[in-house]
């Protein structure tokens, strides 16, 4: 088997993924190492959702660089995907505030206010509170069980080695010593999300970095018309950068923190992704560990399924899976980016923006160490 690369990836997660994508697209000899026998982790537990436009700063360029990797991805790697856009749904003039103000800030090509009388003729919303919304459509969704999958099936057919149940030891300048034998590696990226605190735990100490773990799940809804795109809620609006410095954003977080300090203190985003089976991913909520505890109360799914009922005007909702998402969190920042040693790059997501982000993130630490092509 070779042993030499010009560039090596250490985790088979998205960001992984996409850096040996980008590295293969230049014609370079690729290798990805993973200690599981296939992708899993925080790339197959999430959404699904490229929620592009409520980024901002480097995060906003990365999402949008990103997106057409995404799309040309799913026509190679034969994988679904929809440029479907997103809905987010006010219930309160403050949240239609925040929807106002955003859409001043960014135009009528990224977000399109809507109605009251629109937003019930698209989604199909119990008419109770809703007040207005808007559409974002330059965002993106995929599957979240296959995409990750389909990438990897994909770049293992063009060429690229993976090396499964291989576990990463320690790095020297050219050099990962793995569970199976050394690599020789011109370039290496270690992108393990959360468990970059097992291989350089100083950055992670320093960088504050814990695990996040969610409330998650799919279900059937007895919907009048399908959902057919993601859909956000008031709780969005506290979520995402793009709109954390809009002036009603303030008063959106004094009224839920007043009228549900329960699930403030979950700290719920309550979203929606529809699926191409026809089921919807709800979610999600969040508590921040150094080390994930096992145990999951039923408080933050009863929650979820609490509000949805309310939302869609539902009594019954058919939960298929329910699960506990895990990723990579650090406090102030968004992204790790070192290089520990000589030609060793960490780069690791530390938000859950890492589908949204992961294809221009890679691209841009792609053509920033390696040699142009």
């Amino acid at each position: 088997m070779t042993s030499t690369y010009d560039v090596v990836v250490i985790g088979a997660g998205i960001v992984g993924l996409a850096h040996a994508y980008h590295a293969h697209r230049r014609g370079l000899t690729v290798a990805v190492v993973d200690h599981a026998d296939r992708v899993a982790g925080a790339s197959v537990q999430n959404f699904g959702h490229a929620c592009i436009t409520a980024q901002s700063g480097t995060a906003l360029d990365y999402a949008r660089a990103g997106r057409s990797h995404w799309l040309d991805l799913a026509r190679t790697a034969g994988f679904w995907a929809a440029a479907s856009g997103t809905h987010c749904v006010a219930r309160h003039e403050d949240e239609f505030a925040v929807l106002e103000q955003f859409a001043e800030l960014r135009g009528e090509e990224q977000v399109q206010l809507l109605d009251r009388t629109e937003v019930l003729s698209r989604l199909p919303l119990a008419d109770t509170d809703v007040v207005g919304g808007m559409y974002l459509p330059q965002d993106v969704q995929v599957d979240p069980r296959a995409a990750a999958p389909a990438i990897a099936r994909w770049l293992e057919t063009a060429g690229v080695d993976f090396h499964w149940r291989t576990a990463a030891m320690s790095f020297a300048p050219g050099v990962v010593r793995t569970s199976r034998g050394d690599l020789h590696a011109g370039t290496t990226f270690v992108t393990v999300n959360h468990d970059i605190d097992r291989l350089f735990p100083e950055y992670a100490e320093r960088g504050g970095l814990v695990r996040c773990r969610l409330h998650m799940m799919r279900a059937a809804l007895p919907l009048r018309a399908p959902l057919p795109t993601p859909l956000f809620t008031g709780w969005s609006l506290l979520r995402y950068s793009g709109f954390e410095n809009l002036p009603s954003v303030a008063d959106v977080a004094a009224r839920l923190q007043a009228e549900y300090p329960d699930y403030v203190e979950l700290d719920l985003h309550q979203m929606y992704t529809p699926q191409p089976d026809g089921s919807i991913l709800l979610g999600d909520t969040h508590v921040r560990e150094i080390t994930a505890s096992p145990f999951q109360s039923e408080d933050g799914f009863e929650v979820l399924l609490t509000e949805a009922r309310a939302l869609f005007g539902v009594d019954r909702i058919e939960v298929t899976e329910r699960w506990q998402g895990t990723y990579c969190s650090a406090p102030g920042s968004e992204f790790l980016l070192e290089e520990p040693v000589d030609r060793v790059h960490i780069v690791t997501v530390t938000t859950g923006i890492g589908m949204t982000t992961s294809m221009g993130l890679a691209l841009s630490t792609v053509n920033r160490t390696l040699v142009p092509a």
